[in-house]
């Protein structure tokens, strides 16, 4: 047995699923609460209904549910937009210059990067698409290619994501009032918060910049290295069911309505128009910290509903594209209701407590990098663990006097770099690919090293 086929065994057989880690990890926190943070003088029965209804108030916190439906809305409308004509044209036009292993691992890991920085739901279903498309390609050519390189090259967009336009962290702090509902509750002075904290701050800081730059070149560069010495794999490609879409004429004037371009263009284009006027008044007001999840989603929808064309093909892509958000709907809920007890209790305050008593200045956004990185590995929404961790970062850097964009990103770049590890959102990519997880591993592994030492100089250096 090789060593990838152990690690996946390991995986399959020692970690539940991502619903029954957030089961355990809510009745783990319950009981934490309940026996180590009940107040002296008050009796453990009464406690108990305390630390319960706590964690009801979490699970229906409105904001946090706001939040919710944001998030699974960037992931479907992402995913809807990759399977779009469009998209499909730039993967054929993209396909006919990987006629090698090292030419097809670089320009899939460059445009996967790329995706991966606008959209992770679209990072994610584009990479694996394209990947399948390559060795579709390359068997009609004869060309011999390493596969499995070319499928964890498709990957690496989930190892980017949360530092680019869609990460959850990111556009969330940037909403004016997000920190303040987020530290809500805890030892945190709320007048000591900013309102938001803008991409001026995460997205686009002089750090974030100089890491996107690093991924560009290097993960490319080092997928073409790699791939010139890699062996060619034999593969045999079975047939992949795409999502079905209406063929057929309409026979009616409402089915015309669904399946003729005007209304889809129409409301694409008021979308588009919405967002960019709100950017431009935004702008024109001095504010430069307009972009959140709102706008984003805004301008998925236009930009989906004109590359489908009619709102029968958009409808039919979100129909395929949803079933990708059902695994996340029901944890968001227990996410919250996590939050909701870490932090009236005090539990969060004192996992902060802890980070700040083995930090320096210098090391804190390293073990806050560490720290997340471990917790996408049963965490693996990362906006799940936004609500979880986000609270301790905050609190923790606001007592050390850091800088909060840096140790926000810190926390953005370690959940994103165990996607490599963890085989959660790597499930689009091997159905299409028709991979197992054991074949992409030691791909993916090299690239999470190779990121890993970029993301660890950037919190070094900066």
């Amino acid at each position: 047995m090789t060593f990838s086929e152990r690690f996946e065994k390991i995986f399959r057989s020692a970690l539940p699923s991502p619903f029954a880690l957030t089961v355990l990890l809510t009745i783990g926190v319950l009981i934490a609460a309940i026996l180590f943070f009940k107040p002296i003088n008050e009796g453990f029965g009464a406690h108990t209904i305390e630390v319960i209804g706590m964690w009801y108030k979490g699970i229906w916190d409105g904001p946090m549910l706001v939040f919710a439906l944001q998030m699974m809305l960037i992931l479907v409308l992402g995913h809807a937009l990759a399977l779009s004509e469009p998209v499909e044209n730039i993967i054929a036009f993209a396909t006919r210059y990987c006629t090698t292993t090292a030419k097809a691992a670089a320009i899939t890991t460059a445009l996967c990067v790329m995706a991966g920085f606008v959209n992770w739901g679209l990072a994610l279903i584009f990479g694996a698409v394209f990947a399948r498309k390559v060795a579709e390609y390359a068997m009609r050519k004869g060309h011999r290619i390493n596969y499995p390189l070319i499928a964890a090259s498709g990957y690496t967009g989930m190892m980017v994501w949360h530092g680019g336009l869609s990460g959850s962290s990111l556009i969330k702090v940037a909403e004016p009032g997000h920190l303040a509902a987020l530290m809500a509750g805890s030892e945190v002075d709320l007048a000591t918060l900013p309102d938001f904290i803008g991409f001026g701050e995460t997205v686009f800081s002089p750090m974030n910049i100089a890491v996107c730059i690093a991924l560009i070149i290097i993960l490319p560069f080092s997928a073409y290295s790699i791939g010139k010495n890699s062996v060619a794999t034999h593969y045999l490609l079975r047939h992949y069911r795409k999502y079905l879409i209406e063929t057929s004429e309409p026979e009616t004037t409402a089915e015309r309505l669904d399946r003729r371009p005007p209304l889809a263009i129409i409301l694409g284009i008021l979308s588009l128009f919405a967002a960019g006027s709100h950017a431009a008044y935004s702008i024109s007001e001095g504010d430069v910290n307009f972009v959140d999840p709102n706008l984003i989603n805004l301008i998925l929808l236009g930009v989906g509903l004109i590359a489908h064309g009619t709102l029968s093909k958009f409808n039919s892509a979100v129909e395929h594209a949803a079933a990708g958000a059902a695994s996340i709907i029901i944890q968001f809920p227990l996410y919250f209701g996590i939050m909701g007890v870490m932090k009236s209790t005090g539990m969060a305050s004192a996992v902060s407590e802890f980070f700040v008593g083995i930090s320096t200045p210098v090391t804190y956004p390293i073990l806050t990098y560490i720290s997340a990185g471990l917790v996408n590995i049963v965490i693996p929404s990362g906006g799940g663990q936004w609500m979880i961790q986000g609270p301790v970062v905050i609190e923790s850097a606001v007592r050390m006097d850091l800088p909060l964009g840096k140790n926000i990103l810190a926390l953005a770049y370690g959940d994103q770099i165990t996607n490599m590890l963890q085989p959660f959102w790597a499930l689009p990519l091997l159905a299409i690919t028709e991979l197992k997880a054991r074949d992409i591993l030691p791909y993916t592994l090299f690239f999470m090293a190779i990121g890993g030492a970029i993301y660890l100089t950037a919190l070094w250096v900066f």
